[in-house]
C-alpha cells in the first residue's frame, strides 16, 4: 500500500525529493495530482513510512 507523504509544488521539487530518497534506498513513486498548478505527490510504501519521515525532513530542512 502506498502513503503520500509530501505534496511538492512542482517537477522539479518532486524530482528532486524523489532522487534523493531513492538515494537513501526507498521506493518513491510520483505522480501528478493537478496539472494545472503542477502538484506531485510523493508516495512510499505505508511500512517505510516512519523512516522516509525523518529523511525527508533532513531533506526539506537541511
Amino acid at each position: 500500500m502506498w502513503t503520500v507523504i509530501y505534496i511538492a509544488p512542482t517537477a522539479r521539487v518532486a524530482d528532486m525529493i524523489k532522487s534523493k530518497l531513492t538515494e537513501e534506498g526507498f521506493l518513491v513513486e510520483c505522480r501528478p495530482i493537478n496539472m494545472s498548478k503542477q502538484q506531485f505527490e510523493i508516495l512510499v510504501p505505508s511500512g517505510e513510512l516512519e523512516e522516509v519521515q525523518e529523511v525527508l525532513n533532513l531533506i526539506l530542512h537541511p
